[in-house]
Formats: structure tokens, C-alpha cells, sequence
């Protein structure tokens, strides 16, 4: 409770420090977003066992010739996603977060994958099993998520960190989805993250264990602890970054800041793993701005 109330401190004053440096600055905001949806899309996908890496993610959303056979679901998975991250980084001010939402943003990502199931919750008979969770019965869906939309509501005076690790729990337990879950959950927290004056977060493949673990809390302890943590430190992560641009710092490996500062790089590393320095993974490659 105590460190995750310390993390939301951190994340208040970065984000006075981002409104501050953000001012006048709307295109360069626009590029920064702009850049980073090929990583959201490769990170959310890769967690959902995609094989596409990073590089080929970007090529496909820029419409280049990959160098090996893809699958066309996989292609498809990348661009419906890349269209859903890119919709709600426009829309999400203007329109509060509803189930009728969340059905028009499934069937934007399932569309010409699983076009029986798009945009729609599961039916009677229609199970669904992550790892040894099975996810509760279709009819239980609706109650389930209009709950989780209740307690988020009228938890507004508590800290954003634990009230999106509930939600994004609560969301994935119930897996209301035949197909898409875990993207689409990622993508509202985004959308809920925006909408309360907060940055995009990206939950890293790298992290996949940790964020599996956070479920296996949640469903066998009923405890937010883990995730909380992921959200945490995908929020600093995202400030940092954030910042080195706005603030217009020249931004370097921190492999590069270890051997000009005559530190030592593995022990960096750790600071930046723990979000002890303002440190950013970028491209998968740990950076700093100086």
C-alpha cells in the first residue's frame, strides 16, 4: 500500500512536470504518439503470442514487404490494432468509456480474423480457459463489467494506479471475449488513463511473467499488488520518455551515459528496471535523456 502510494506520488508530480513542459508543444505530443504505435501494437501482440517482432511490426503498418511468409491473421492483428490505438488516442476525450464502446473497439481489432465474434461478448455455451483460470459463464458478462465500471466510478477519490490494476483484473477475469481479451483490455486502460489527464502506459512484452503472475494474484488471492506495480512503473516509463523530448534534453543509451559517466552499466540498468532513475525503454533499448 505504502510503496504504491509512494509510485502515485512520483507519477502526480511527473505529470505537473509533463503539463508544464507540454505547453505550446500539441506537435510534437502528436509525433511522440505517433511514433510509439508500432510499439504498443508489438508489445500488446507479443503478449498474445505473436511472432511478429518489433521491426516487422513497423513494416507492416508502413505497408513494406516482409522478408519471411506472415500469416494473414497476423497481419491483420497488427494492423486492427494499430487503427484501435490510434482511434482512441482521438476519441477517448469526447466519449465517455461504455460496454457499447468496448464492442465497437473488439469489433475494430477481430474484424477479418474472427468475423463471427467481432463486436460482441461471448454466447451461451461459448467458454473460454486462460492457463487454469476458466472465465466465468457468458450470462454472468454484463453484471460482471457493469460492476467493474461501478467501482471504478465511485473509487475516484483513490489513486489511478490501483484503480486501473483493479479494473484491468476485474476485465481479464472476466474475459468477456471469445478472442482479443488481453489487447482490448490493455487498450482501455489507455482509454480511462487519457480520459483522467494521464499518458498512455505500454505494458512490455519483456514484463509478460510478471503481468501473468499479476493474474494468477488476482484469481487466486483476490490481491491487486503485482499489477499494481506493472501500472506503476508503465506510468513512469511513460513520463519519463515524455520528458526527455518536451524538455528538450538530448536523449542517449544508457549504455552511452554508463561509459561517459564512468558508471557502471549493469548497476544503471537495475535503477532503470526498478524506475529508480528517469530512464525509458524505447525500441526495447534502455534510454536517458541528459
Amino acid at each position: 500500500m505504502v510503496k504504491t502510494l509512494n509510485v502515485f506520488n512520483k507519477v502526480n508530480s511527473l505529470r505537473e512536470r509533463y503539463y508544464k513542459a507540454s505547453i505550446g508543444k500539441d506537435a510534437l505530443i502528436k509525433i511522440i504518439a505517433e511514433a510509439e504505435v508500432a510499439e504498443q501494437v508489438y508489445n500488446s501482440n507479443a503478449i498474445e503470442n505473436s511472432t511478429l517482432t518489433l521491426e516487422e511490426t513497423e513494416k507492416i503498418l508502413l505497408q513494406i514487404d516482409l522478408d519471411r511468409y506472415i500469416t494473414e491473421r497476423e497481419i491483420f492483428e497488427a494492423k486492427n490494432l494499430a487503427r484501435v490505438v490510434s482511434y482512441i488516442d482521438k476519441r477517448d476525450k469526447e466519449q465517455e468509456l461504455t460496454l457499447e464502446v468496448i464492442l465497437s473497439l473488439h469489433k475494430m481489432l477481430i474484424s477479418n480474423i474472427h468475423d463471427d465474434v467481432a463486436g460482441r461478448f461471448r454466447k451461451d455455451n461459448e467458454y473460454v480457459r486462460v492457463g487454469s483460470h476458466i472465465a466465468p459463464s457468458s450470462k454472468e458478462i454484463q453484471e460482471r463489467l457493469e460492476k467493474m465500471f461501478s467501482e471504478y466510478n465511485a473509487s475516484s477519490y483513490e489513486n489511478i494506479i490501483k484503480r486501473i490494476a483493479r479494473l484491468h483484473l476485474a476485465f481479464e477475469h472476466t474475459h468477456p471475449f471469445i478472442d482479443g481479451n488481453g489487447r482490448i483490455g490493455r487498450v482501455i486502460n489507455n482509454y480511462l488513463l487519457i480520459r483522467e489527464g494521464f499518458v498512455p502506459i505500454n505494458i512490455k512484452f519483456i514484463d509478460r511473467k510478471k503481468y501473468y503472475e499479476a493474474f494468477k494474484e488476482f484469481d487466486e488471492k483476490g490481491r491487486t499488488t503485482i499489477m499494481e506495480e506493472i501500472i506503476g512503473k508503465a506510468l513512469t516509463n511513460s513520463y519519463y520518455k515524455r520528458l526527455a523530448y518536451l524538455e528538450g534534453k538530448k536523449i542517449i543509451t544508457l549504455a552511452d551515459y554508463a561509459k561517459n559517466n564512468k558508471l557502471s552499466h549493469s548497476n544503471l540498468i537495475n535503477k532503470a528496471n526498478r524506475q529508480t532513475i528517469e530512464a525509458f525503454l524505447e525500441k526495447n533499448v534502455w534510454k536517458i535523456g541528459v
